[in-house]
């Protein structure tokens, strides 16, 4: 009977889940970790059994040691000394039926250089290496592996000591012969079964584990490079994707986010591009009416005692407004000249102590600030710019902080580690020494979630605080002057309360080049 072609199973059907099935990842994982497991396995097994082999040996040589050396101490109290052939004989002769049943071993001692009793047959005399015997008789016992005729023996050498100074030898040797053969038969069939069930599974395990890992380490090491480039820099940065397992679509997805990324990045630029170029128009624009405005406030508020309290509080007020609106449209212009790059460095060599001391009395802070400013640090500076930085911090520090507010300058000399390498033949040149300016205050300090953010544009850390004597760009555009000379500051709080902010610049001298 024909069956009903409608329930017929298309042949091939279950192709595709099967074809992904094999390709996948995770199939050749585990494939891969199953033969990884192998080899552990067959690894470990070797193992055992080497070790097994070192067990079994060093078993039976503890054992007949042990038992060698229990016969003497029982014995040798009854052989009399000096002991003469006959005595040593009987010696032998005991030791040899104590042992027979047990260790099976073969006995023979000697008085001093004397000859060994019972005599050793032809052949035997090898057996007892000349290393065994300097040993036992320098009072050291000795133990050793030997072959004698192809059969595995451990020799075994001990000195007699006296019973009333166990570190003084009499001149009685005993030594004892003792076959492994029963040992290494059992050994060396543990060996062979370890090697000829290791070595085909090894044989055949390497190569499909090598197949296996290329095919998942090679897609891996694409999507690592490619991550690099992306974080170089290079956002169009796309990898090639092959096949369809979880690898090939891990590679389209970094291609996807890789696409988001740039355009993203590139929206970002532009408006962040924007954001500068209006912040700049704006404050450009700004100065015109501002300068007038500022003319006009300045006559009014030479006026202001001779109007009504009501009139000139609000002429004081708009005074006072006015100059906040200066000072934020110059450091606007200030900022957008940093972010343009248009930001010049005139340097000359000046007196730092000095240069403080004008800031701090150009703005009436003597009563304020109290100042350690050593004569003599001499440095390459932008005065006006280092002027901002001083004056940013000290305002800040009697601001947020409390009085009074303590700047200290200091010099430290530079890397002598790096001048001695200098001598020895760098043409690069000592490290040169550190200018350090620190602003002190003595207020409640900064807030440890405040600390890393004190340096960022309009960063306010009560949300609800909305107007502030600043702009908010004071911080900023220090950290940027300060950039500028190829310095860094930072900002932390003092073990015994209060806020410190250290300026750290390279204390260049008028033969140091820029």
């Amino acid at each position: 009977m024909r069956r009903p072609v409608g329930r017929r199973r298309p042949p091939g059907a279950r192709k595709p889940a099967l074809r992904t099935l094999v390709r996948g990842l995770r199939a050749r994982l585990v494939v891969a970790f199953l033969l990884v497991a192998a080899l552990s396995a067959l690894a470990t097994a070797a193992l055992t059994f080497r070790e097994a082999r070192t067990a079994i040996l060093q078993r039976t040589q503890d054992t007949a040691v042990d038992a060698l050396r229990g016969q003497v101490n029982s014995q040798a109290p009854d052989l009399r000394y000096p002991p003469g052939t006959a005595g040593l004989s009987k010696f032998a002769t005991n030791l040899n039926r104590a042992g027979e049943a047990a260790q099976h071993w073969v006995v023979h001692v000697r008085f001093g250089d004397g000859p060994m009793v019972p005599s050793l047959r032809p052949g035997e005399d090898a057996a007892i290496s000349t290393g065994v015997r300097k040993k036992v008789q320098a009072g050291i016992p000795a133990v050793q592996r030997v072959e004698t005729d192809g059969r595995p023996w451990l020799v075994i050498g001990l000195p007699v000591t006296f019973s009333n100074d166990q570190r003084k030898p009499s001149g009685v040797e005993v030594f004892a012969r003792i076959p492994l053969r029963e040992d290494e038969a059992n050994v060396q069939a543990l060996v062979d079964a370890a090697q000829s069930g290791a070595l085909p599974a090894v044989a055949l395990a390497v190569v499909p584990a090598l197949i296996a890992a290329g095919g998942v380490l090679r897609p891996v090491r694409e999507l690592r490079r490619g991550a690099q480039r992306i974080t170089e820099g290079a956002l169009d940065t796309r990898l090639k994707v092959t096949g369809r397992d979880e690898l090939a679509e891990l590679s389209r997805t970094f291609n996807g986010m890789a696409a988001a990324l740039e355009e993203n990045v590139a929206e970002l630029r532009r408006m962040e591009a924007n954001a500068r170029r209006f912040a700049a128009d704006v404050s450009h624009e700004l100065r015109t009416p501002l300068a007038a405005m500022t003319a006009v406030v300045d006559v009014l508020d030479e006026d202001a005692a001779t109007l009504d309290p009501d009139t000139a509080y609000a002429v004081r007020l708009i005074s006072e407004e006015t100059g906040k609106l200066a000072r934020m449209v110059e450091d606007l212009m200030e900022i957008s000249r940093f972010d343009a790059g248009a930001a010049a460095l005139h340097l000359d060599e000046v007196d730092v102590a000095e240069t403080v001391r004008k800031t701090l009395q150009a703005r009436n802070w003597q009563d304020e600030v109290t100042a350690d400013l050593p004569d003599g640090v001499r440095a390459r500076l932008d005065t006006r710019r280092i002027d901002v930085v001083v004056a940013n911090l000290v305002g800040n520090a009697l601001r947020h902080g409390g009085a009074p507010v303590h700047v200290t300058v200091r010099a430290t000399e530079g890397d002598e580690a790096a001048v001695r390498a200098t001598e020895g033949g760098s043409t690069s040149g000592p490290t040169p020494g550190r200018l350090l300016i620190e602003v002190a205050d003595q207020g409640p300090g900064i807030d440890p979630e405040v600390l890393p953010h004190v340096f960022d544009r309009f960063y306010k850390a009560d949300a609800a605080r909305v107007r502030s004597e600043g702009s908010g760009l004071g911080l900023a555009i220090t950290l940027e002057n300060v950039r500028l000379h190829h310095g860094t500051i930072r900002a932390a709080n003092r073990p015994g309360g209060g806020a410190v902010f250290t300026v750290d610049l390279p204390l260049r001298t008028g033969g140091d080049e820029e």
